[in-house]
């Protein structure tokens, strides 16, 4: 049974701007719907969710819908990171999200990672319903936690699962899972990488920023598993001169959906700063559509 919805939101076109004409929620979720960031001109319409407190604490369920209608530019991001706290008797925190985007809209969700603390146990789920003329920015990530001091991939149990359906017909379904068990644990897996991210470019108006990415991913690659390169690149860190041979930022891309209309990204990374520099830059095509670059400092 669908958790009752704690937050519903509407996006219409009014005039030449697209406008929130519903915006409801309760504890522990709050929208803040400011009415201008960036440019103007760009109509579009921006969506902060924050959480009382600063987190999610265990036991916390948090369902949202958002309808996006026809013709409207809307992006949904958070203020800080996250956090999910520590689980209380195995208790999980939960979040879920069911988006709804119109013919010829543009639904960016642009948020700041998750940020596990030690024995936490989250649950996430997005499910996106889009016209073949939608256009749907996805980015989905996570950090190890607090891992400047030490708290690294600590949490006990962490799933996000992303769900695209096209016309109502699945067009993709991924799941990422990362659970503590008996033979090795998350941090044994993920050695020094602390990241773990996913960009998910769908729709027509998204055709020029998915082929760029998958060229620059593409020769950045090239470049960083060479196995005598040295560490240094756009994406190094501190960390990288420990380990001269791994690369500081791993990245993929791989095609969605029929004719490859769509394209998935995926990262890993030993810092989120690098992943926040990748997201900056290869997103910063997005702020005509947004009026500013998402990630942008």
């Amino acid at each position: 049974m669908a958790p009752a919805a704690t937050g519903v939101v509407r996006v219409e076109k009014v005039g030449d701007r697209s406008v929130v004409t519903r915006c409801f929620a309760k504890y522990p979720l709050k929208f803040i719907t400011p009415s201008k960031v960036g440019l103007a001109s760009s109509g579009a319409a921006w969506l902060y969710t924050i959480t009382y407190g600063g987190g999610i604490v265990s036991g916390d369920v948090i369902s949202c819908v958002v309808d996006i209608g026809d013709g409207c530019t809307t992006a949904m991001t958070t203020q800080a990171s996250t956090k999910v706290y520590k689980a209380v008797d195995s208790k999980f925190s939960e979040q879920v999200l069911e988006a709804r985007v119109g013919k010829d809209a543009f639904f960016a969700l642009i948020p700041d990672p998750v940020t596990c603390f030690s024995t936490a146990r989250y649950h996430q789920k997005q499910v996106f319903h889009v016209f073949s003329d939608s256009n749907l920015v996805i980015v989905d990530w996570l950090t190890s936690g607090r891992y400047e001091s030490g708290e690294k991939w600590n949490f006990s149990f962490y799933k996000s699962i992303n769900h695209i359906f096209l016309d109502d017909q699945p067009l993709f379904i991924d799941s990422v899972l990362l659970e503590q068990n008996s033979n090795f644990s998350i941090a044994d897996r993920m050695q020094e990488y602390n990241v773990v991210a996913m960009v998910i470019l769908l729709g027509p108006k998204l055709k020029h920023i998915k082929e760029q990415m998958q060229d620059e991913v593409k020769k950045m690659m090239s470049v960083q598993l060479r196995p005598l390169n040295s560490a240094g690149g756009r994406y190094s860190t501190k960390l990288q001169r420990l380990h001269p041979h791994r690369p500081p930022l791993i990245a993929s891309c791989s095609p969605v959906g029929r004719m490859g209309t769509g394209m998935i990204a995926r990262i890993t990374a030993m810092s989120t700063e690098s992943v926040y520099r990748f997201l900056s830059h290869h997103l910063a095509a997005l702020g005509p559509f947004l009026g500013t670059c998402p990630y942008s400092t």
